[in-house]
């Protein structure tokens, strides 16, 4: 007897829940190889080779890594496309990304730590490239949001382990980034081992929409710019909220700005979880995104006319906590929009520039603005910015 076919016009079958936990566990993961790598631990190896800070050498490191990061995303991305595998190349990809995460511990020159880090960077997205490409073959529309709600985890995980692996006595210096890749290993673990069997056919079924991304389709490239728009202001905040702050408060305290921003990760996660979940059960992806930003130059608003250090803070956590939302949810909706299943990995390497180009604008913004117009006028910019972002979501896709 020919076993029964299931009916093509029903909607991919929903994730079980513990393999959702485990995917947004393996999504913090990635987080977790960089974000105390590149925010603690290297700028603290390099002043340790350069004898005291060296912030060109840093420079330097951060911006050939984000290159690399850009180019071997999309090139790791079209090469899990053609093989039409994920879980093996997220697998080899973390394996590669710990040793040379070690063997950046182990460097006797900044030019060495410059060359490993770059080899880092196409290690780490070797993973990072088909687990994010394996959500779009896993996950149906119909748990775009909640999956989203679930990736705000990401950051916050990020922030948690570089301040644990840098807590004072818990762990020697030179077995920091051990910890790091014991971190990673057991985060991401899991769900490759248990996730065997969790694609879904129509998920990955090809489509005939596979010409180049930036003529395919409108919304795919509105979705691409209004989330440049909203990372080119958040880049901006993460990196002058210290400055910013002590041009209103001279002896504002840096433990403070570590105090906000982990307010921020922690409150965004249950909030993207809640606002993810509603969009799913109403059909209204886009809403969300569309109010967050909104929110976010609501948040610049406010910061550019504050005079106080109290409104001055609150005006940053109302547009980090919504621009962390933007951003989460964001993410799980690009997998969405995609139109070409068998070039998914390739797209999402495209997307993923815009978590490198904002590096490569904002320096430029703010030598022009700042000097003159002060950091008002560079509010102001980034409020217009996010407005943009919302306007371009809510005209693409009006009935979402």
């Amino acid at each position: 007897m020919t076993p029964a076919q299931p009916n093509a016009d029903l909607p991919p079958a929903r994730q079980p829940g513990w393999f959702l936990a485990l995917f947004a566990l393996a999504a913090a993961g990635g987080a977790v190889a960089y974000v105390p790598l590149l925010t603690v631990l290297l700028p603290q190896r390099i002043a340790d080779l350069q004898g005291g800070e060296d912030v060109a050498a840093l420079a330097q490191v951060t911006f050939l890594g984000a290159v690399m990061a850009s180019l071997s995303n999309i090139a790791v991305g079209m090469v899990s496309d053609s093989l039409r595998v994920r879980r093996p190349l997220i697998l080899a990809g973390l394996v590669a990304s710990n040793l040379l995460l070690l063997m950046v511990g182990e460097a006797r020159s900044v030019s060495e730590m410059i060359l490993l880090v770059m080899v880092w960077q196409v290690a780490l997205n070797l993973m990072l490239a088909p687990l994010m490409a394996w959500a779009g073959d896993c996950f149906p529309d119909s748990q775009k949001g909640v999956l989203g709600g679930a990736l705000a985890l990401s950051p916050a995980l990020g922030a948690l382990a570089g301040s644990l692996v840098t807590f004072a006595g818990l762990v020697e210096p030179g077995a920091r980034l051990a910890l790091v890749a014991l971190l990673v290993s057991v985060l991401v673990l899991p769900a490759v081992a248990l996730g065997g069997g969790r694609m879904r056919p129509a998920l990955i079924a090809p489509s005939a929409a596979a010409g180049p991304l930036r003529s395919r389709d409108r919304v795919v490239l509105r979705m691409w710019a209004a989330r440049l728009l909203v990372q080119i202001a958040e880049g901006g905040m993460f990196a002058f909220l210290l400055y910013w702050l002590r041009s209103i408060a001279p002896d504002y305290p840096e433990h403070g700005v570590a105090n906000i921003f982990s307010l921020v990760l922690v409150c965004a996660v249950p909030l993207s979880l809640l606002l993810g979940r509603w969009s799913d059960r109403h059909a209204r992806p886009v809403r969300p995104l569309v109010a967050s930003a909104l929110l976010c130059a609501a948040g610049m608003l406010v910061m550019a006319a504050a005079q106080s250090l109290a409104l001055a803070i609150a005006g940053y956590v109302l547009f980090a906590i919504a621009a962390a939302i933007f951003l989460a949810l964001h993410a799980s909706q690009t997998l969405r929009v995609l139109p070409a299943p068998q070039h998914r990995g390739r797209d999402l390497g495209v997307f993923n520039l815009t978590n490198t180009v904002p590096g490569m604008v904002m320096p430029g913004l703010t030598v022009m603005l700042v000097p003159q117009f002060g950091y008002a006028a560079l509010f102001v910019l980034f409020a217009g910015l996010s407005l943009a972002s919302a306007g371009l979501l809510a005209g693409t896709l009006r009935r979402s």
